[in-house]
């Protein structure tokens, strides 16, 4: 049988699958062990000077630099998934850029846990006790003296679409996988888009605060870029809620220097369906009534549209983690729950024992992956001078720390082309703040070739900060 690129490709890819899934981490929490104290159900596993819930970015930099700063704290990790995947630059693999194969992505723990000495748990946390000060998993409770949250996110299906059944948002969840938690996500978003034919690809981008806002956006232009490669006939749609969004002038200008008119921003959108059978997405967009107020405003009206696709990228609005909610920890009012701060600081206003990192941060930063490792770093110090009974006082800095986060955006394949935003950090003695910029390259673009290599460089280091 003669095989095209596009056939090997779906071979390869589901080669690669495979493996992933069948690859698995045992980890174990160290400890005094035995059985449960009074009002609490399982067994005791141990307890620990310091515990982590969350084996990502935030929560492996938190476990590293404590080890760094002293090989003799006691810390442990309790992680739900057998190996850590990669969100950041994940969209390049979508993109099928060149060497951004799963394995790029994809990483077990056993090298931070042998070189650090810290242990880690693999298993789901059920509930949290912040009087007893324990952490019930479906493997038993773990105790703590200080308590570390890294959880990340849950997809907020019932808070945006009230009226689906559970069954239809499942269905839906498979069917259109919003990719933006670690994952088989990705690897079930990159297998339709390697099993489509010509057609259209619609992404719909959340609302609200959610992890990595240029996301969706980028993974517009490597999904633009998968289509030219392979000459798939159609247009990516991509429905954006509101008037803007992030690196907007830089992703746009990028669009239609590159792919034309196959990238397509439709803003003021809400979506409201997807019919599985007909592969048809349903929303409402607000557009201009050609009447105005009585402050001579134009009044918006809502339309109802449909588009028919080939693949459907639904990312659903973003909640935080319910292992907040588990911790009765206080929160933002809006929809997705950030958590209080105490202060500038990664300590929460609710209890002085509870800390947390990564997206879940209360703070006005973004939420990216360099930011969880920038704030599991200054986290690592701040209980790291407590446990060696020393002040430490995040709020005491008065100079803005310049370029604290970098997100980077791949947005062109031949050549390899990125675009960039940096934050700098600045601390008000109440919260810490951020300010973006979206530097031009020489050239009076957004995006360059060097932005690109940068893109790879940063993920390397970061990747091999964690895991090296």
């Amino acid at each position: 049988m003669n095989m095209n690129r596009r056939d090997a490709i779906k071979v390869g890819a589901a080669s690669v699958a495979a493996v992933a899934a069948a690859s698995t981490l045992t980890g174990c929490v160290a400890g005094e062990t035995g059985t449960a104290a009074a009002g609490m159900t399982g067994t005791l596993l141990g307890k620990h000077k310091v515990l982590i819930i969350g084996g990502g970015m935030g929560g492996m930099a938190v476990a590293n630099n404590l080890k760094k700063i002293d090989k003799n704290f006691d810390i442990a990790i309790i992680e739900k998934n057998d190996t850590f995947m990669a969100c950041p630059v994940s969209n390049t693999y979508l993109g099928k850029l060149e060497g951004m194969d799963l394995g790029k992505f994809v990483f077990d723990y056993s090298q931070p846990i042998e070189k650090y000495g810290y242990a880690m748990l693999k298993s789901e946390v059920i509930s949290i006790n912040r009087t007893a000060k324990t952490v019930t998993t479906a493997a038993g409770i773990v105790g703590y003296d200080i308590l570390v949250l890294s959880p990340g996110i849950a997809y907020n299906y019932e808070g945006q679409f009230p009226t689906w059944t559970k069954a239809h948002a499942a269905a839906v969840q498979r069917a259109c996988p919003p990719a933006m938690i670690s994952g088989s996500e990705h690897v079930a978003l990159e297998r339709q888009l390697m099993n489509m034919d010509d057609g259209d690809v619609v992404i719909a981008a959340p609302s609200g605060k959610f992890r990595c806002p240029p996301a969706p956006y980028e993974r517009a232009a490597m999904v633009a870029a998968y289509m030219e490669k392979e000459e798939i006939m159609g247009k990516v749609i991509v429905l954006v809620p509101g008037a803007k969004f992030a690196k907007m002038g830089a992703f746009k200008e990028s669009a239609k220097d590159i792919y034309g008119d196959r990238i397509v921003y439709i803003h003021h959108t809400k979506v409201t369906d997807v019919d599985l059978d007909s592969k048809t997405i349903h929303f409402e967009q607000k557009v201009p009534s050609g009447k105005k107020d009585e402050d001579g405003d134009m009044i918006m009206k809502s339309i109802k549209k449909s588009h028919k696709y080939a693949v459907c990228n639904l990312i659903v609005n973003h909640k935080a983690s319910p292992v907040v909610q588990m911790a009765t920890l206080k929160t933002t009012a809006d929809a997705f729950k950030k958590v209080k701060m105490a202060g500038c600081s990664f300590q929460t206003a609710t209890d002085k024992d509870v800390y947390a990192v990564g997206d879940i941060v209360g703070h006005a930063i973004p939420p990216s992956g360099q930011t969880a490792v920038w704030a599991g770093k200054e986290c690592a110090m701040e209980i790291a001078h407590r446990l060696h009974g020393k002040p430490y006082t995040l709020g005491v800095k008065t100079k803005p720390v310049k370029a604290a986060n970098v997100c980077f955006s791949m947005v062109g394949h031949s050549p390899e082309e990125g675009i960039m935003v940096t934050h700098d950090f600045s601390w008000t003695g109440a919260v810490i703040k951020g300010k973006g910029h979206v530097p031009k390259a020489p050239s009076g673009k957004y995006r360059s070739k060097n932005t690109a290599k940068a893109l790879r460089d940063w993920y390397r280091g970061i990747m091999a900060d964690l895991f090296a």
